[in-house]
């Protein structure tokens, strides 16, 4: 019988009534196979995953499929996003298998957990060279009865490739390697990732087209620093490009999570937190560099779209939106063209074409919301003047987002993932900063207390990986190296919010805790897991940046900071034995390993320490963050403290502040403006 109606994640509750008897990764699934001596099924999506509600329609709700299912195989599903663990193993299987990966992801195991074949979509019919999921469950279990050797030996030779994968990117002689030379592979990191700049519609290659949010702030790291104004460019001219692509939601606010064409005009419609927690950041960087409108416009947008659609009660941050509504992809997102007459009346030409919407539809006969023109091009020739039309296309966005209200909304995955809550944490401090946006504060400082209060574990080092309100203790997963890396960056980044030096021991001490049970000495990275989970038949390390950058980069800039705040050199040692480690593949694949890339930047150009003692620290401080100046770490406080290296034996005035700057390994008299601050960073 099927046994996930008791489970908690959103994913696995969808699947509670399909006549697959599906297992949750529970130790009775594989006690099970190894009783019966059947092959294990490990079914892999998540609860916004278009192509895994298809599969479920077509093959997972029918019966015949599923009584050969039950009858020939152990089912088991899982949320990628519950089990992160678990999906990179078998990611790491497919990719090997087949060369790509994604989900639906679709695994066969013997019934210790080995894997030995791997796809993702199966059609209920052979179509377009792609075999039927029953041909497959056929041919699987054939191939069970009858070549169990070779099975097997499969199995093992994906296990053993799983454990090295990634290990041949990492230099071995460390010893050879020196840090003082990366400015000169900066510049080759950047050659590389010049080449590949897509100049016609931003970001980088050809379709499908991600943010790649790692890519374009390091763009902005490298032209502050060695004045490269193409750099630059192309940030800004991928932002702007993306924000007018029907990526992003002109009526609600928010990213989806890549669009599926080169121009960035056709989105997948699912719209994830952690996307939304990166693209916040990265905003608020561009901002302080550009002072563009139209990035503040889209910054107070998508602060709206989170407290709309993504909060909590308590002040936690959901996981994601689905693509599909009424069992269609992108129902709630896009317009007909009789709808538009019937909500926008004469307007609807007007409106629709800046929109980039037309009679016969712009996207499979509806009409996705985009635009193509910026409003001053577009109102030229036209007899309407500037403020006649920004009251007409405002009074028209309304509308039409009062009528989308009204339409049958998409699936909201109701999760809490530790990591992703952090990432918005730092996302959200990173807008404050730049725009002053007390709202930005407000949900950052709620969505820190949310965290503490739900994620941490009995042991006062320990966190847990995810909630939902129908958790109970035996659903909240341990939690990952990506969860203890984003909750340091979440306690660095917090620590501006309030100037709170609990934030910073924090950090410190959840990174001693990550080093004691998640590092291995002999690749000086961490695995993703802790070394105590009996349920998992590899422990790997990640490296690749991907849709999100990976805890070990993350974990590498963590440090450096640590470092530069507590003066603690093992903490910098093991970040440069890190980088020294993934240097030359950073160089070769700088497109995946870029935010490795920004923590070399890091870790070779001289930091910017700065402290600001006095009566009115906080506030020049704010002033200070507010500016664009990568490789900066700031306290402030009312007086010196003797804790922290850039608060100790410092003087403060009675009346006002001093602000002390040092870099280059010399230290600059202090100054009690702001501004005299800022003629000393301008100097090189």
């Amino acid at each position: 019988m099927n046994k996930l109606n008791k489970e908690t994640s959103p994913y696995l509750l969808q699947h509670a009534d399909n006549p697959v008897h599906w297992h949750a990764w529970r130790p009775e699934a594989f006690e099970k196979a190894r009783k019966e001596d059947k092959p294990i099924l490990v079914s892999i999506g998540y609860s916004t995953c278009h192509w895994c509600h298809v599969m479920e329609r077509e093959s997972f709700e029918d019966e015949a499929i599923a009584e050969y299912m039950n009858t020939h195989f152990v089912n088991i599903k899982v949320d990628r996003e519950e089990r992160p663990d678990v999906d990179q193993i078998y990611m790491d299987a497919c990719q090997v298998i087949s060369g790509s990966g994604g989900w639906p992801l679709n695994v066969f195991c013997t019934p210790d957990g080995k894997p030995f074949y791997a796809g993702t979509y199966y059609p209920p019919k052979p179509h377009m060279n792609r075999p039927s999921w029953s041909q497959v469950l056929q041919s699987i279990h054939r191939n069970y009865l009858d070549r169990r050797d070779v099975v097997l030996e499969q199995a093992d030779k994906l296990t053993n490739l799983i454990k090295t994968s990634g290990r041949n990117l990492l230099e071995d002689d460390v010893i050879q390697l020196n840090l003082e030379l990366s400015s000169m592979d900066l510049n080759v990191i950047y050659e590389a990732m010049l080449s590949k700049f897509d100049v016609a519609y931003g970001g980088f290659g050809g379709a499908p087209k991600f943010p790649q949010v790692s890519n374009l702030g390091f763009l902005l790291w490298m032209s502050d620093a060695y004045d490269l104004p193409e750099a630059e460019k192309h940030v800004h001219f991928s932002l702007e490009k993306m924000i007018r692509g029907g990526m992003y939601d002109h009526l609600g606010g928010g990213f989806m999570r890549y669009a599926t064409d080169q121009a960035w005009k056709v989105p997948h419609f699912e719209k994830m937190l952690y996307d939304n927690a990166l693209l916040l950041r990265l905003l608020a960087n561009a901002w302080k560099v550009s002072k563009k409108d139209l990035y503040l416009e889209v910054i107070q947008q998508t602060l709206g779209f989170l407290q709309r659609e993504m909060t909590g009660p308590d002040g936690g941050f959901y996981a994601a939106l689905d693509a599909d509504s009424e069992g269609e992809e992108g129902a709630y997102y896009v317009w007909s063209w009789e709808e538009l007459e019937k909500i926008l009346g004469a307007d609807a030409p007007l409106v629709a074409g800046y929109y980039g919407m037309r009679p016969e539809g712009n996207w499979e006969g509806k009409n996705i919301v985009w635009r193509p023109y910026t409003g001053e091009d577009y109102i030229k020739g036209r007899e309407i003047g500037g403020s006649e039309w920004e009251e007409k296309i405002n009074s028209a966005r309304a509308l039409l987002f009062e009528a989308r209200e009204k339409r049958i909304r998409p699936g909201l995955d109701d999760k809490y993932l530790l990591d992703w809550n952090a990432m918005m944490v730092s996302g959200l401090t990173e807008v404050w900063l730049a725009t002053g946006l007390e709202e930005a504060r407000d949900m950052a400082l709620r969505n820190l207390a949310f965290i503490e209060q739900t994620f941490t574990g009995k042991h006062p080092k320990e966190l847990k990986h995810v909630y939902t309100d129908r958790s109970e203790e035996k659903d909240m997963y341990p939690a990952y190296l990506d969860d203890y890396a984003w909750y340091i960056d979440a306690q660095l980044s917090g620590y501006y919010l309030d100037f709170d030096t609990d934030r910073i021991l924090q950090a410190s001490r959840y990174s001693d805790y990550l080093i004691d049970r998640f590092l291995e000495p002999e690749t000086d990275l961490f695995y993703f897991t802790s070394g105590e989970e009996e349920d998992l038949p590899v422990r790997r390390q990640d490296i690749f940046d991907s849709s999100t950058p990976s805890g070990n980069s993350v974990m590498a800039r963590n440090l450096l900071r640590l470092q530069l705040l507590l003066d603690k050199p093992a903490y910098r040692e093991l970040a440069e034995r890190m980088l020294k480690r993934v240097l030359d593949s950073v160089k070769k694949y700088p497109g995946s390993l870029c935010n490795w890339a920004i923590a070399l930047f890091e870790a070779s150009l001289s930091a910017k320490e700065i402290a600001v003692l006095g009566d009115t620290a906080g506030e020049e401080a704010k002033e200070i963050l507010a500016r664009f100046t990568p490789n900066m770490v700031l306290m402030a406080a009312s007086a010196p403290n003797k804790n922290f290296p850039l608060l100790a034996e410092r003087e403060a005035p009675e009346n006002g502040v001093y602000i002390y700057l040092c870099k280059n390994y010399s230290c600059q008299l202090p100054v009690s403006k702001v501004e005299d601050l800022i003629k000393q960073l301008q100097v090189r």
